[in-house]
């Protein structure tokens, strides 16, 4: 059964509800393969996502952070071995590039261990995502990116919500047509078990350019 985590940004910690939870997918903690979003800087990528899991009592028997100073083939060994995959937070353009070029997307479909992405690794795992200056990015044309498309959906991520909901909804309208769109700030989780959709925090559904708050279910 396909287990996906779709997380914002924690200010401190998983919370105790969202750990439990956790604790009971994360069954197999042989390795933990941390995908970074700025590949090309290695000093303490990973450490604060690590911590969340470490707080929550996960650990793991070897961890593997890949970026560039790791081998293609190795990165891809490493991923198709992975208990658990996670996708850093960072820079959602660097990741998806790096995700394309190390010809990692299709590994991690594939792959039986529980997937989970924070920020901008969230915003990687979905089907489709918006690039827009109006979400921080250093862009003049707003451009639809393919993300790794664990599940039929887009992300928006660690953004500033709730005090710019008419933005955020004008914004993503077009894409929202095509697809769903989960939206959420720091503190948050949608989690994908099976066909099931549960959520954690403030996260707000975009469908057919209406928005709405979704109740919260873990």
């Amino acid at each position: 059964m396909k287990t996906h985590y779709y997380l914002g940004w924690f200010s401190h910690f998983f919370s105790e509800n969202l750990g439990r939870v956790l604790q009971e997918d994360i069954t197999d903690r042989k390795s933990l393969a941390m995908i970074s979003s700025n590949p090309f800087f290695y000093e303490d990528d990973g450490a604060t996502e690590r911590s969340w899991l470490d707080q929550a009592g996960i650990m793991f028997d070897e961890y593997h952070l890949i970026n560039y100073r790791v081998q293609k083939e190795d990165a891809q060994t490493l991923v198709q071995n992975a208990s658990v995959i996670f996708l850093l937070g960072g820079n959602t353009l660097k990741q998806n590039g790096f995700l394309m070029e190390y010809e990692l997307s299709d590994l991690i479909k594939k792959s039986r261990a529980v997937v989970m992405g924070a920020s901008a690794g969230a915003i990687n795992m979905s089907a489709k995502w918006l690039c827009s200056k109006k979400f921080g990015y250093k862009v003049e044309i707003s451009s639809v990116y393919d993300g790794i498309g664990l599940d039929d959906f887009s992300v928006l991520s660690h953004f500033n919500l709730e005090n710019n909901i008419a933005l955020v909804q004008s914004e993503l309208s077009p894409l929202s047509e095509e697809m769903n769109i989960y939206a959420s700030n720091k503190d948050c989780a949608v989690r994908i078990k099976g066909d099931k959709i549960d959520i954690f925090g403030n996260v707000y559904l975009i469908s057919h350019s209406k928005i709405q708050k979704l109740d919260e279910t873990l």
